[in-house]
C-alpha cells in the first residue's frame, strides 16, 4: 500500500494535471492544423477544377472529346472527373455516368454524387465537380475527388496517437519518480528531525551539493539547528552561572549580617554592616538588571525603533564620559576619528555598547597606560576600534569571553559580573554587525558595519576636539 502513496501526492497530482493540459494543448493545436490544411487543399481543388474547366471549355468541339481522354489517361491516381453530356443529359464522353440533376451549369463548384463509370460496374461518390454549358448547347462537368483531406486526418491521427500517448506516459513517469524521490527526503528529514526532538542536538537535515530549493532549504535550517545548539548549550549553563553569581553575593549578605547581629556593640558598627550588605544586595541586583537588558536586546524588539546614528558624536561623548575615570587612573585616553560616519541603529544601544568596550578597556590598563577610540572609514565599510596598552585577551579565551559570567582567572580581583561583553555582543548582533576581538599586543576590539549599513563623509575639523584627535592609530 506504501508504494503507491505517491499517486495522492501533491507532486505526482500535479505533474498529472501539467500532462493532462499539454496533452490537451497539443491535440487542439493538432486539430487546428488539420483544420487549416483540409481547408487549404479544398480551395486548391476548387481552383483547380474552376481551371482546368474553363480551359476545356475554351477548346474547339472537335478537340474537346479528345481532350477530356487525356485529361483522364493522365489520372494515375484515379481523383479525376470529367464527363461531356448533351441537351437532354446523354453521356457523349468522359467517365462520369450520369450528369447530376443538382449540380447547375455555370455555378461554383460544389460536393456532388457523381457515378463513375468503371468497367463492369458504376460506383458512386461524393466529390467537388462544376459544370459549364457550351455553345453547341452541351454540358461539360469536371470533378475531383479530394481524397487528401483523409490522408491528412489519417497522418494527423497517427502522429497525434505515437506522439502524444508516449509523452503523456513519460510525464506520469517523472511525476512519479520525482514524487517517490521526494518522499524519500522528506522521510529522511523526518527521521532527522525525530532524533533532534529526542535530544540528539548534533544531528542535522542532509544536505547535498545539489543546487536546488531542498538543498538551500536543508543549509538554512541546519544553520538555525546550529545556532540553537550554541544558544541552547549556553542556556544550559547560564541557570549554573547564574546561581554561582548570585550565592556568593548574597552569601556575603547573610554573613556579614550574622556577625553584625552577634558582634556589633555600636551603632557605627550596624551601620558597616548594613554598608556591607547593601553592597552585596547591589550586586545582585546588578546581575539582574543585566540580565533583564540582556533579555531585552536579544528579544530584538528595538529594531522597530532604528534610526540614522551619527558614530563620531558617539564616540566624542563616550570621550568625555570616561576621560575623568581614566585620569583619575593616570591612562590617557583620546579619540581619532577619520570621518564621520552614519549608521542605521539604536542610538542608546550603540552608547552602550562602545562605553562598555570604554570601560573594560580602562578597567584592565595599568596606570601610565593608553587607551584610543577609532573611527575610521573606506567606502565601504565603518570601522570602530577600542584599543589599549593592557594585557589584552588570549587566542583561547576570544570566544569564552563573549559567554555570559565569564572571567578569566587575572580578572577575578577585578569588580565586575562578566556580562559587559556579552552585552555587547548582543548589541552588535542584533544591528548586524560583526563584533571581531584582535590579537595582542594589547587590547584591541573592533566593530564592523557594512557599507550599506553606513552613510560616510569626511570630518571638519574641530578646534575644541583636537586634543582628542592628536593621536594616530594604532
Amino acid at each position: 500500500m506504501r508504494q503507491i502513496e505517491f499517486i495522492r501526492s501533491n507532486t505526482f497530482l500535479w505533474t498529472a494535471a501539467v500532462a493532462a493540459t499539454l496533452a490537451l494543448f497539443v491535440a487542439g493545436l493538432f486539430a487546428f492544423i488539420y483544420w487549416k490544411i483540409d481547408d487549404y487543399l479544398i480551395m486548391r481543388s476548387d481552383r483547380m477544377i474552376a481551371t482546368q474547366l474553363n480551359f476545356l471549355a475554351e477548346l474547339p468541339p472537335g478537340r474537346l472529346n479528345d481532350a477530356i481522354s487525356d485529361h483522364l489517361k493522365q489520372d494515375s491516381r484515379g481523383v479525376q472527373y470529367a464527363g461531356l453530356f448533351d441537351a437532354a443529359g446523354s453521356r457523349l464522353a468522359g467517365n462520369i455516368a450520369r450528369l447530376p440533376p443538382q449540380l447547375d451549369p455555370g455555378g461554383p463548384v460544389r460536393s456532388v454524387r457523381l457515378a463513375r463509370v468503371a468497367a463492369p460496374t458504376v460506383h458512386e461518390a461524393t466529390v467537388k465537380a462544376a459544370a459549364r454549358r457550351l455553345g453547341d448547347g452541351h454540358i461539360l462537368v469536371m470533378g475531383r475527388h479530394v481524397d487528401e483531406t483523409r490522408e491528412i486526418s489519417t497522418v494527423v491521427g497517427q502522429a497525434l496517437l505515437l506522439g502524444l500517448l508516449p509523452a503523456f506516459c513519460l510525464c506520469l513517469l517523472a511525476g512519479a519518480w520525482l514524487s517517490i524521490r521526494a518522499e524519500r527526503r522528506v522521510e529522511q528529514v523526518n527521521q532527522r528531525v525525530q532524533r533532534i526532538v529526542a535530544g540528539d542536538l548534533r544531528e542535522r537535515l542532509p544536505q547535498s551539493d545539489a543546487d536546488d530549493p531542498f538543498a538551500r532549504l536543508a543549509g538554512i535550517v541546519n544553520g538555525m539547528l546550529d545556532e540553537m545548539e550554541t544558544t541552547i548549550n549556553a542556556l544550559a549553563g547560564v541557570g549554573n552561572d547564574i546561581a554561582h553569581d548570585l550565592r556568593t553575593p548574597l552569601t556575603r549578605v547573610r554573613l556579614a549580617l550574622e556577625r553584625g547581629r552577634t558582634h556589633a556593640a555600636t551603632l557605627e558598627d550596624l551601620q558597616e554592616v548594613a554598608d556591607k550588605a547593601i553592597g552585596g544586595i547591589d550586586q545582585a541586583l546588578a546581575i539582574i538588571t543585566a540580565l533583564l537588558r540582556l533579555a531585552e536586546i536579544e528579544s530584538s524588539s528595538r529594531t522597530a525603533g532604528f534610526g540614522d546614528v551619527a558614530l563620531d558624536e558617539i564616540l566624542r561623548q563616550v570621550c568625555d564620559v570616561y576621560e575623568p575615570i581614566a585620569e583619575d587612573k593616570d591612562v590617557a585616553l583620546r579619540v581619532a576619528i577619520d570621518r564621520k560616519a552614519e549608521v542605521r541603529g539604536d542610538r542608546d544601544l550603540l552608547f552602550e555598547a562602545i562605553a562598555n568596550l570604554v570601560d573594560n578597556a580602562v578597567k584592565f590598563t595599568p596606570r601610565g597606560g593608553r587607551v584610543t577610540l577609532e573611527l575610521m572609514s573606506d567606502g565601504k565599510a565603518v570601522r570602530v576600534r577600542v584599543s589599549d596598552t593592557g594585557p589584552g585577551i588570549g587566542e583561547s579565551e576570544r570566544e569564552a569571553v563573549l559567554r555570559r559570567f565569564y572571567r578569566s582567572d587575572k580578572m577575578r580581583n577585578t569588580p565586575g559580573v562578566g556580562l559587559g561583553l556579552s552585552l555587547v555582543a548582543a548589541i552588535v548582533k542584533l544591528h548586524g554587525f560583526r563584533l571581531t576581538i584582535c590579537p595582542g599586543p594589547g587590547g584591541r576590539v573592533e566593530i564592523l558595519a557594512s557599507a550599506r549599513a553606513a552613510s560616510c563623509d569626511a570630518a571638519p575639523s574641530d578646534p575644541a576636539r583636537e586634543r582628542h584627535e592628536s593621536l594616530a592609530p594604532l
